[in-house]
């Protein structure tokens, strides 16, 4: 009998041991689970954004002698996302409402439709004396062929000769009364079907600052609506030099 009772108590220690062990793994494989749960949504939110933010708070960038206050969902790069000078501040928006990412408008920045509203502007010192516009009598005229080709919103069409350098692309040209003329340099053929924004354009604005902004060429029929919604949005965030 004290034998058995041993054996007993040996059993009853065992069991108790045991159960333990069990139970200190299924806590184990618990909080695993959770920390896989929590993770795992943390990484899904994370290759969602895909280099976007949501946030909004706003940044100063000094270009020059430049202040500009962007909000970091306007910024393209991560890396840019922060206070400070710079030599070069990328922004993205969508059109028509001008804005920056925002989980409402992620297939749009994603472009996972195959649709194009988004602008990509660019902010950095001047290089040139003249910009796009301002370039047109004395340097484009000379480059393209006429006669040009009509195209919407009083827009022409100007194909570049063999020796301007600016092959595959064309010239979209608008007169504006009292001013240099609308001027706009857009990829044609393959590489403007495989771009986002296949037009671009330059401007001068603040001090000594320019201003390329590149654009869908869908959105060339709104050139003048196009032309003061960028205008409008670089005087709201540019704050000295203007």
């Amino acid at each position: 009998m004290k034998e058995a009772a041993t054996a007993e108590g040996t059993i009853s220690k065992i069991d108790g041991s045991l159960m333990r062990k069990v139970f200190y793994v299924f806590a184990v494989l618990a909080l695993l689970s959770v920390a896989i749960n929590v993770g795992g949504k943390w990484l899904g939110r994370t290759i969602a954004l895909a280099g976007h933010t949501e946030d909004r708070t706003v940044h100063e960038i000094v270009i020059g002698n430049n202040v500009l206050a962007v909000p970091s969902n306007a910024i393209r790069f991560e890396k840019s996302r922060h206070d400070g000078v710079a030599s070069r501040l990328d922004i993205y928006l969508r059109w028509p409402d001008m804005e920056g990412y925002s989980e409402a408008t992620r297939d749009d920045f994603n472009n996972a439709d195959g649709s194009r509203r988004i602008l990509f502007m660019s902010f950095e010192e001047r290089m040139m004396s003249r910009d796009m516009s301002g370039r047109f009598a004395p340097i484009y005229s000379s480059l393209i062929k006429q006669p040009g080709t009509p195209g919407p919103g009083g827009l022409t069409f100007y194909e570049f000769n063999e020796k301007s350098g600016y092959m595959n692309e064309v010239l979209a040209v608008a007169a504006r009364p009292g001013k240099d003329p609308f001027v706009a340099r857009c990829l044609t053929g393959a590489s403007a079907d495989e771009s986002l924004a296949p037009c671009e354009r330059d401007i001068h604005l603040g001090d000594d600052l320019s201003l390329s902004y590149r654009f869908p060429r869908e959105l060339l029929a709104d050139w003048q609506q196009l032309e003061a919604s960028v205008n409008a949005k670089a005087a709201q965030y540019l704050k000295t030099g203007r």
